[in-house]
């Protein structure tokens, strides 16, 4: 795949991820370390294939995603990749009517997500502390080599979640407590905590940090923002984010986050002017697989 990109993508958004694949791998062999942001539905998209191996590789060192992100992951594992493929641009109302959770192209069994509350609900019942959400996910979640989740808990590399509420398990946990099966909402750390966790772990790196933004959305917002907290609110001399790409369609002229340019970051002081800054303006379910193995077969 290295080879190919290098002999092929030379022009406009292919041109801008060979750029992007060559200075990322430059950043990581100088000893820079790279947390990735994942919106939307990757790991539906089965990004763990290629994402797990760059995890256990030692080029991915943290995560930040969405409760989607989270959760898809796991119930690709436990529904054992029975997952039914759609035709989606063809269905109407009454088709959808028979389908169960479509994420675009794919159904996610609803009796998965069930099986998945039954052992969670017991693990959250049992817990004595509190805990993000993946640590419980990690005590039922099986090894699987295409797992991003196994291959994080196996590298033990930080996994950041914020927004957890708004995902399947984080309903799921909500509906528990209205009922009383839960007592405790406090067993899940909650965004405040994990920004303090968060802030400690950028603290404690010593080495220039890379943020790959995968689509946009609280994944990326939540973790980029770690930096102007600390320079900006805590008056702490920390670096800036050291290396940055964004793998998005969306378009600033709308005035959404997830298409803000990164040098809009810079006013900011998320990155500096000196940051080297990417945007490849594509479907991040191709662009991301081609990048993470142009970085592996770099190994």
């Amino acid at each position: 795949m290295r080879r190919f990109i290098e002999e092929n993508f030379h022009n406009f958004n292919a041109g801008e991820l060979k750029s992007c694949a060559e200075s990322l791998s430059t950043f990581l062999s100088s000893g820079g370390r790279l947390m990735v942001t994942l919106a939307g539905a990757m790991s539906t998209a089965g990004i763990g294939i290629t994402l797990a191996p760059a995890i256990r590789a030692g080029l991915v060192h943290a995560i930040s995603c969405t409760g989607a992100n989270l959760e898809e992951d796991l119930f690709r594992v436990l529904g054992d990749g029975n997952q039914q493929r759609i035709d989606w641009r063809d269905l109407n109302a009454e088709d959808e009517m028979e389908l169960e959770n479509r994420v675009t192209d794919t159904s996610i069994p609803e009796q998965v997500i069930r099986d998945v509350e039954t052992q969670l609900v017991e693990v959250w019942q049992d817990s004595k502390s509190s805990k993000p959400p993946h640590e419980y996910f990690y005590q039922i979640l099986p090894e699987d080599d295409s797992s991003w989740l196994c291959a994080a808990r196996e590298m033990r590399i930080p996994v950041f979640t914020p927004g957890w509420a708004d995902s399947t398990m984080g309903n799921i946990f909500s509906a528990r407590l209205i009922d009383g099966t839960l007592q405790d909402s406090s067993v899940i750390t909650n965004d405040l905590d994990r920004m303090t966790q968060l802030a400690d772990w950028y603290r404690s790196q010593n080495t220039p940090l890379g943020f790959l933004q995968v689509g946009g959305g609280i994944a990326g917002d939540f973790a980029v923002c770690v930096v102007p907290m600390l320079r900006q609110d805590l008056l702490e001399d920390v670096p800036r984010w050291s290396w940055f790409a964004q793998i998005s369609e969306s378009r600033p002229s709308y005035g959404g986050y997830s298409g803000a340019p990164p040098n809009e970051k810079i006013s900011w002081q998320k990155l500096g002017p000196e940051t080297p800054r990417f945007v490849i303006e594509s479907d991040a379910s191709i662009v991301l697989p081609l990048l993470l193995q142009y970085l592996l077969d770099g190994q």
